[in-house]
């Protein structure tokens, strides 16, 4: 066991490398000169040289890599090209916004999808069966954005006017001063993340049920409550937590449409103000984070699967 997860963790981090090396290269092909963006098409050729200076576009390739990933690995994420700033700074508090929706998403998404699906797989069959697995898969199916703008029309604009539709926390203030305005943006990322986990979930639940050993532990006459309990979801915890991470990686991409949809002020609004302005550092920076985090999710979920495994502890107690 402590051999796979070593396996996995050496993998993540080959993962993460392979990444700054896409990342870095594709920002590198970004049609335009980043000097001239920054400064304007009135900027003087002096003026240019200095700015390309200033952020090393002088330099080879190769060495403006190294001494961007020697600044990732002790956390210092460069200097932004619009405001001179640290990008470390300017984007601390939108990634405490962003960690807050997320992490509320998930706690309300993880548990329900887990009791839904397995509820559903418990019920095979039934009307209600039927009518949750039919729900999901028409949520499945639908962007991100049309949830979004559906819950705008419903709850903000023209049915009920319950939530306001866009953040309004004025710049500098905390998103959490306001809860009102997380309503909208964490029942989207909900309503899109659950579905996937009850269909999932379910599929799960009704594979292991159908196995042997629960099919024996009832012929046994051991109560359907602990049949559950002992033997169906043990062995279930490690396909489902595989779902959960897929989903909660998700949500590292997936916030950027929801936040700009939104107008939140996470990183998805970040990345998307510093695409438009080219500040390639915060764009580097801010995909490197979304790939960190979604790497260390399903990392998470691979040693959680791991430890899960029945057939796994057994061999390892011989």
């Amino acid at each position: 066991m402590g051999q796979m997860i070593l396996k996995r963790l050496g993998i993540s981090v080959f993962v993460l490398l392979a990444v700054s090396v896409v990342v870095f290269v594709f920002t590198l092909l970004l049609p335009g000169d980043p000097a001239q963006a920054i400064l304007g098409q009135q900027a003087t050729p002096e003026r240019l040289a200095v700015l390309r200076e200033q952020l090393n576009l002088n330099d080879p390739w190769y060495e403006r890599y190294f001494t961007w990933l020697g600044g990732l690995l002790v956390g210092d994420l460069g200097t932004s090209a619009a405001t001179g700033g640290s990008v470390n700074e300017l984007l601390g508090q939108k990634v405490s916004a962003s960690i807050l929706l997320m992490i509320i998403a998930a706690v309300i998404s993880i548990p329900v999808g887990i009791l839904l699906g397995t509820w559903s797989a418990m019920r095979r069959g039934r009307t209600t069966d039927h009518t949750l697995t039919g729900i999901s898969l028409v949520l499945a199916a639908l962007p991100e954005f049309v949830i979004g703008i559906a819950l705008t029309a419903l709850l903000s604009t023209t049915v009920f006017q319950l939530l306001p539709s866009v953040t309004m926390a004025a710049p500098g203030t905390r998103v959490w001063d306001y809860p009102l305005q997380l309503v909208l943006p964490t029942l989207t990322l909900v309503l899109v993340v659950v579905p996937y986990m009850i269909r999932m979930t379910r599929a799960t639940m009704l594979d292991v049920l159908d196995s042997g050993y629960v099919e024996m532990a009832r012929l046994k006459g051991v109560p359907e409550r602990q049949v559950i309990m002992k033997h169906a979801l043990p062995h279930a915890i490690g396909p489902v937590a595989q779902v959960v991470a897929m989903q909660l990686a998700w949500l590292a991409g997936g916030i950027v449409v929801v936040e700009f949809l939104f107008r939140y002020p996470g990183l998805g609004q970040a990345m998307v103000d510093a695409v438009q302005i080219r500040d390639v550092q915060v764009v580097q920076a801010l995909s490197m984070i979304i790939a960190a985090f979604y790497v260390v999710v399903n990392l998470i979920a691979d040693v959680i699967g791991i430890l899960a495994n029945p057939k796994l502890r057994t061999e390892s107690s011989k």
